[in-house]
């Protein structure tokens, strides 16, 4: 079974619950919250624990609110290298009202890295031995260069593993310049790494070969929302449509759908398999209210969907 290991600098603990109507400056009675690890490499090592492919997953946590992180990603026996902060754990919250079926999500800032605690990422990664694949997901904390990635790229060439990055901002656009084996990105981020504001569903494409003939990537992923998502290599494309369905939330969706691609790339699928199989599981995490991934029934369902449909 191939080794795989995600970083995630900025991992949070997503607490999601509901109340019957928002209404300010009123005391609200909320259900139950449920509360779950989250953070792009968190979300795609759990996904891919679910999937039956195990992820080390690599993240900082510190102060009360990391202790009962690392217990969530304990009870959901994530393999992982955790790495100490003198900062707490942030958390995030995702509210629905029921009344609308609307749902609202606020992100707390991330607490900062010391320079001595990004490295020690670094090195543990670098300390593990006979990777396959490294996955760099998610937003960077105050304190953290954004050279980070195209630091874990240089890890990725010297161990030959495949680097696959999905992140935004200038620390996006400095990863590009290294060798990056895939790029999982939204319209918004294939539009800053073009150079324009707004990137039309039917340009996307365009813009992903020719990010690709000026660079050193090997395939854009392209999240296409409602309407699936695209993946372009330098001479192919091959297109998904995401399959309809009643969206309860988009939570955790792309990163379900990447861990769904690793998983079948990992497991020896074609790419064109590999990116209906991603579509499936980040159209099923859609499937679940709040901060809940993918279910795995629902994905296998979901992919025979989009395959008998070709």
């Amino acid at each position: 079974m191939p080794k795989i290991v995600t970083v995630t600098f900025s991992p949070s603990i997503d607490k999601s619950t509901t109340v019957k109507m928002l209404i300010p400056e009123k005391k609200l009675k909320c259900s139950t919250p449920k509360s779950e690890p989250g953070g792009g490499g968190i979300n795609v090592a759990r996904v891919l624990k679910k999937l039956g492919t195990d992820a080390i997953a690599v993240f900082p946590s510190g102060g009360y609110t990391g202790k009962f992180f690392n217990q969530l990603l304990e009870k959901e026996n994530v393999p992982s290298v955790i790495i100490p902060s003198q900062q707490e754990t942030r958390e995030n919250f995702v509210i629905r009202d029921e009344s609308t079926g609307q749902q609202f999500r606020f992100g707390m800032p991330a607490n900062e890295l010391s320079e001595t605690e990004w490295k020690a990422c670094l090195e543990a990664v670098e300390n593990i031995e006979g990777i396959d694949f490294i996955i760099a997901s998610g937003s960077l904390p105050p304190g953290v260069p954004v050279s980070i990635f195209g630091k874990l790229a240089e890890i990725s060439k010297r161990k030959k593993a495949k680097f696959i990055v999905d992140t935004s901002g200038p620390a996006l656009k400095k990863a590009m310049a290294h060798e990056i084996f895939m790029l999982k990105s939204n319209l918004s981020e294939l539009a800053y790494l073009s150079g324009t504001k707004k990137m039309p569903v039917s340009e996307a494409e365009q813009a992903a070969r020719k990010i690709l003939t000026t660079g050193h990537c090997q395939i854009i992923v392209v999240s296409l929302g409602e309407q699936g998502a695209i993946l372009v290599t330098r001479n192919q494309v091959f297109r998904a449509k995401a399959p309809k369905i009643i969206t309860k939330s988009t939570v955790g969706a792309g990163d379900s759908m990447l861990a769904g691609i690793v998983h079948a790339l990992a497991n020896g699928k074609s790419l064109k398999a590999s990116l209906q199989f991603g579509i499936s599981c980040g159209t099923a995490a859609t499937m679940n209210y709040g901060t809940e991934l993918c279910h795995v029934e629902d994905a296998e369902s979901l992919f025979k969907t989009i395959r008998d449909s070709i």
